[in-house]
């Protein structure tokens, strides 16, 4: 299998197919709701399980969202890069993100020939402030 498919994924079904076959079983924590050309809207479904105490979801899991968005919007714009890489990913948790769907808005800033940046803003589903906010960067494998 090469580094890239030639195929950008346009669609949230395609992105989804994509996340189940790489991280199987993802698809009860994650789920693409949409994509343009900014970006992706990641939505995160969290249990009981990805709490800490006083009922506040967990960094951790909030960073993999913001990973997982960023990983999938640029596959969204360059087909899969099986290689692409986290080089960088920065987090500023703003508030407490309470149990419920949570919304990741991903940007894309930068897309070059050997870097991915963009950011990442995750809001809980029904509110304006967001919880969260992620600057991500990926190192790209040379293209063929």
């Amino acid at each position: 299998m090469s580094s890239t498919t030639a195929q950008p994924l346009h669609t949230p079904e395609q992105l989804n197919e994509l996340l189940e076959s790489v991280f199987p079983g993802s698809d009860r924590m994650f789920s693409v709701d949409s994509v343009d050309t900014e970006g992706i809207v990641l939505r995160c479904m969290p249990t009981e399980k990805h709490l800490r105490p006083g009922g506040t979801v967990s960094g951790p899991l909030l960073m993999a969202m913001a990973d997982t968005a960023m990983y999938l919007a640029i596959f969204s714009r360059l087909g899969l890069v099986t290689m692409a890489v986290t080089t960088n990913l920065n987090m500023n948790f703003l508030r407490r993100a309470p149990l419920g769907d949570l919304l990741g808005h991903t940007r894309l800033l930068k897309l070059g020939s050997k870097l991915a940046s963009g950011d990442v803003t995750i809001y809980a589903d029904r509110h304006d402030a967001p919880v969260a906010h992620a600057s991500v960067t990926y190192a790209l494998p040379p293209r063929q």
